[in-house]
Formats: C-alpha cells, sequence, structure tokens
C-alpha cells in the first residue's frame, strides 16, 4: 500500500487558540485537578482548573506588565516541573510565541537559539542556568528580561502585572489565532546547526485533538491521568501536556527520573508517556532483582507465557485453556508485583522516539499493561502515527493520526499531509522548500504500509549503508535489537564501503555494575577495565546474536568493539532527545572503527 489516512474525529475551531484551553476548563471543570505539582516535602499538590487559570493570568499580566508584545518570542530553560507549564500557557495568553530550550543546553547552543528566534524574554530554572544565558548575553541585543523560577519569577511576575487590566490580558489572550505561530521548536540538531519549527496553535488542536478522541479511553476526565517525566523541551513532552489539558486529566510533571520508581507509586497514574529504553530498564531491573534472589528461572518463564499470551490474542483461537491457566498463576507471583511497579493503576503506555521491539511490545501486554508504539517527529508535532487501544498491532507505530495522511514514495520514504504537519522552518526557507513539497512533508524516513495502513519504519535514508558488495543496510533494525539487551547502553553499526557490517557498542553502566557482581567480577570494575574480558564479550555476543536472527546475513554484524565509556549527551555524541550523532561518533572513533576492519 502507497497511501493511508483516516478521517478527522476533532474539528479544529476557526480563530481559537491554545488559551481556551485553560479558559474552558475553568468555567467546564473548575474544581477538577487539572495538573498536580511537587511541594517541597516531596509531595503531590493538586491544582484546580479555577486555580490554573488564575496563575496562568497573573503571569500573563506580569510578562504584558514587563512589556512583551504580541508574537514576541519568549524563551523557557527548565526541566519538567509545574511552572514550565504554568509559564507556557501564560506566554500563550499574552499573545507571544514559547521557544523551549533544553536545559542542558550549552551557552553556544542557547546563543544560536535565542538568537535566530530573536527572543525578548527567557525565563530560566536555576542560578547555572542564569549564567550560561548572561555568558552570551552581549550577542543577543534583542533580549531583554531574563527571569529565573529559582529565584521567584513566577512571583516577581505576579507583581509586574498588577497595574495590567483584565480587558488588556482578555484583547491579548484572544489575539492569537489558529494559523499564528504558538511555538518554535528546534531540532535536536544530530547533524548541524539545529532548525527552528514553527508549529502554530492549528497544528497543536489538530494534533492533540485528534490523539484524544482516538485513544478516548485513555483520556477520560475524572478518571484518568498522566505522569510526565519527558523534557518539555522535547515535542513528545510539548504534546502531553497540551492533550492532558485539552481532555482534560490530570498531568503531574516530574523533574527526572532518578526516583521514577518512587514517583510511578505516589502519582499512580493511568497512561504513562516514555522513550523505550525506559521500558527495557523497567524489564531488566526486574528480570536483574529476580535472579539476584535466585528466581530467575521463575521469572523467565513468567516472561516467556506472558509473551505467548499476548502473541494468543492475536489470534482467532485465543490462548489456549493450558496458557491461561499458567497465565493465573504467573499473575499473581510475577506479573502483579510488575504493575505494582509501575504504580498499580496502570493501564497504558505510549512509547515514542525509538523502536520498542515485538519482544517488549508483547511482553507489557502479556503483564497486563499496553504500551502503544507511535511514530512522529518535531515536524508533526509529535505523533503522526500511533496504535489505536482497540486494535493494536505490535510491531508497528501503527496507523495515521486521524484527519492526515501518510504515504511512502516510491523509493520508499515516508511522507506527511495533515493540520499537524508544521508551517516551515523559522528564518530558513532554503531548508522549508527542501522538506515540504506540494503540502507533503518529507521525514527522510524509510517505511512500509500494511494492507490495514499500520506503518513500519524501517530506517533513515541518509543512515542507509552501502558495504563494499553493494548491499543496502538499514542500521535502525539490528540496532535497536541489540540495544535491547540489559548491558548494551547503545550500539552503532558501520560498514559504508566496507567488506563487512560492524558495530561499537557502549555498555550500561547502571546495569554493569550488577553484572559484575554475579559474573565474580571486581567491585568497581569499569567499562574501560572490561572491554576485551572474555565473559563480557561472551555476553555482547549473544545481543549480537539476536540482532542478526533479525535481519539477512549480508546485513549481518560479524565484528564488534566495546567502547570504554558510554555515549552521552555531555560528550557530544547524543542530542537532547538522546539519538545518535551518527557523524560525530563516526569522527571521535575512527580509529575504533578501523580496528574493525584491519586484518
Amino acid at each position: 500500500m502507497r497511501e493511508f489516512s483516516l478521517p478527522a474525529l476533532y474539528e479544529v475551531p476557526a480563530d481559537g487558540n491554545l488559551t481556551d484551553l485553560v479558559r474552558r476548563n475553568a468555567a467546564q471543570h473548575p474544581d477538577t485537578a487539572v495538573i498536580a505539582r511537587k511541594d517541597d516535602s516531596g509531595g503531590w499538590q493538586d491544582v484546580t482548573a479555577r486555580r490554573f487559570l488564575a496563575e496562568v493570568n497573573a503571569a500573563a499580566k506580569g510578562l504584558i506588565g514587563a512589556g512583551v508584545q504580541p508574537g514576541d518570542r519568549v524563551a523557557l530553560i527548565s526541566r519538567t516541573r509545574y511552572e514550565w507549564t504554568l509559564l507556557d500557557f501564560a506566554i500563550w495568553s499574552a499573545g507571544a510565541v514559547t521557544v523551549p530550550v533544553y536545559e542542558t543546553s550549552s551557552p553556544e547552543q542557547i546563543q544560536w537559539i535565542l538568537g535566530d528566534s530573536g527572543a525578548t524574554a527567557v525565563v530560566v530554572e536555576t542560578p547555572a542556568h542564569a549564567a550560561a544565558v548572561e555568558q552570551v548575553r552581549a550577542a543577543l541585543p534583542a533580549l531583554k528580561h531574563v527571569w529565573q523560577i529559582d529565584d521567584g519569577a513566577v512571583e516577581e511576575l505576579g507583581r509586574l502585572g498588577q497595574d495590567v487590566s483584565e480587558d488588556t490580558l482578555e484583547e491579548r489572550a484572544r489575539s492569537s489565532k489558529a494559523d499564528d505561530p504558538a511555538t518554535i521548536v528546534y531540532t535536536s540538531g544530530t547533524t548541524g546547526r539545529p532548525k527552528g519549527c514553527v508549529l502554530t496553535h492549528r497544528n497543536w488542536f489538530a494534533e492533540a485533538g485528534n490523539a484524544v478522541e482516538r485513544l478516548g479511553p485513555l483520556f477520560e476526565t475524572g478518571r484518568c491521568s498522566v505522569l510526565l517525566f519527558l523534557p518539555l523541551a522535547h515535542v513528545f513532552g510539548r504534546l502531553v501536556e497540551v492533550a492532558a489539558m485539552l481532555a482534560p486529566i490530570r498531568l503531574g510533571l516530574v523533574p527526572d527520573i532518578s526516583n521514577l520508581t518512587g514517583e510511578l507509586a505516589s502519582f499512580r497514574p493511568t497512561l504513562i508517556l516514555g522513550v523505550p529504553r525506559v521500558f527495557e530498564k523497567v524489564y531488566n531491573s526486574a528480570r536483574a532483582k529476580a535472579q539476584a534472589d535466585g528466581k530467575g528461572k521463575i521469572f523467565d518463564k513468567a516472561a516467556a507465557t506472558a509473551i505467548a499470551y499476548s502473541r494468543a490474542l492475536d489470534e482467532p483461537s485465543g490462548p489456549s485453556f493450558g496458557l491461561r491457566l499458567k497465565y493465573k498463576i504467573f499473575d499473581k507471583l510475577v506479573y502483579g508485583k510488575l504493575r505494582a511497579v509501575l504504580g498499580g493503576r496502570g493501564e497504558y503506555a505510549v512509547s515514542g522516539g525509538a523502536p520498542l521491539g515485538e519482544r517488549l511490545g508483547h511482553f507489557f501486554r502479556g503483564i497486563g499493561f499496553t504500551i502503544l508504539e507511535g511514530y512522529g517527529l518535531t515536524e508533526s508535532a509529535a505523533a503522526t502515527a500511533f496504535n489505536p487501544w482497540d486494535k493494536q498491532k505490535i510491531g508497528t507505530v501503527g496507523q495515521p493520526l486521524p484527519g492526515s495522511v501518510v504515504r511512502i514514495a516510491d523509493d520508499g520514504e515516508v511522507l506527511l499531509h495533515g493540520e499537524h504537519v508544521f508551517t516551515g522552518y523559522w528564518n530558513n526557507a532554503a531548508a522549508t522548500e527542501e522538506a515540504l513539497e506540494d503540502g507533503w512533508f518529507h521525514t527522510g524516513d524509510l517505511g512500509t504500509l500494511d494492507e490495514d495502513g499500520y506503518l513500519r519504519i524501517t530506517g533513515r535514508k541518509k543512515e542507509i549503508i552501502v558495504t563494499a558488495g553493494g548491499k543496502n543496510v538499514a542500521p535502525a533494525v539490528i540496532e535497536d535489537r541489540i540495544r535491547a539487551h540489559a548491558l548494551v547502553a547503545e550500539c552503532m553499526v558501520v560498514g559504508d564501503g566496507r567488506p563487512f557490517v560492524a558495530a561499537l557498542v557502549t555498555l550500561d553502566e547502571e546495569f554493569l555494575g550488577r553484572w559484575c557482581a554475579e559474573n565474580g567480577k571486581p567491585e568497581g570494575t569499569t567499562a574501560a577495565g572490561l572491554r576485551d574480558d572474555a565473559d563480557l564479550l561472551a555476553a555482547i555476543q549473544s545481543a549480537v546474536d539476536d540482532g542478526n536472527a533479525a535481519v539477512s546475513k549480508a546485513e549481518s554484524v560479524r565484528k564488534f568493539r566495546v567502547l570504554p565509556a558510554q555515549f552521552t549527551e555531555e560528550s557530544g555524541h547524543l542530542t537532547p532527545s538522546l539519538k545518535l550523532k551518527r557523524n560525530v561518533v563516526a569522527k571521535d572513533f575512527a580509529d575504533e572503527i578501523e580496528a574493525l576492519y584491519r586484518r
């Protein structure tokens, strides 16, 4: 199939903007908790729709009082927290445009984004962020204001807005129309300078409205809740914020995942949004704990049963009597405990950012926690395809967002069309012209559509490796399989113009200590000290063998090298959304790659 679409389920307001959501919630659900914030003791404090609107209005008046004009760009540099969402809606209520910046950004990156967007104001979270802005402020002549959340930014905005009238606020809040920019989200920049994707209020209404309608049971007001720990500077995290407010359902915001298990237990969400690595770690940690407690064989049998049970759900006959009996036993022994780790009320998760893999998809559905895999880009306001709750097809990224079209070009590239697709790159007509052709966005991803319109992503056009033998290899398939192993943090396949495919592998430092203890290695042994260890190489080889099982012989990894340290954002090898900067890795580890092909 070359093209597939679904009819729209949500009608975008003709002249509305995203501030309509908080005003509507306050009018229709005034006492409903729409958002929860962390208090000083680490507990959750609910904020009602009425109170949230009041706080948004107060901050918006402050922005107006400070001189922020309609259409001005206001940047946000902060972790995911209550104030991020409060200020996002306040910026929109002042008629301005939000420019999110990752809180891990360097001064050079901050200078580029604030300078390119022409930001007139920025709200930062910490003194370190303020110092980073100050370091480059001389190169930012348009920047007039810097406020710091940890130094009373919200309170200061409240004081600045004391003389702004309700009429002025109302006029500003209604000044932006559906086709006006709501935000400029800068791409992670795996190559070159990040580009600013202009996303309008219409884009977000079409995206969030149709997603909420299609995933109805996941967004029931008064019953459902979602815990967000993804960065709000990332488009996926932003979709969660807007969709939760549109539904509305209770939204919890967590600044980091260092205590994710504890946050899940205290908030007890019905819905979780995450990337595959989060779910891989849940599985790997549970399995490692079972092994440490001498229950590894029981866990492995339970996992195999869960996967078999999930697969049987897709068969007309369903699970057999014997399988249902085994499932009941393991539900009491294992699955119930795993669901408790996920908060106890969790029913669904939505996963994006990278392929989840069929094994994990079937495992989690088998334990009673369904992960719906999706696919999207910054340019499509996050999800452009996702698995529907009632018609999941594990191994795919689902059907197109209702109201949009997915087309597969002759060369296999995935093309997108719909109201959720961005309008262009800020101040970059050449890049816009290259990406958008007759209203179709060229994603750069390769994929296929099945007879039911379910999309599979098979790789990136620019990442295709052509071996010396002329074989085209899409790295994503085998990399994702190898990365699923508990010991593997990252895997990058190489082999362009080479006689065979090989791989660079980094170790998961969090899991490495546990592996060392289980395999008799000295405590504190590092990846650098183990990279030539026979036992470790055998474990990584098993991961490579599993990856090779998913591809042809010509595409399989013949050799690999374990690197002495993980790829990180700080090292410059990962983007803030944890995507590999392949060109940087290839340059920095050129000697390691050469060693793979040395006779």
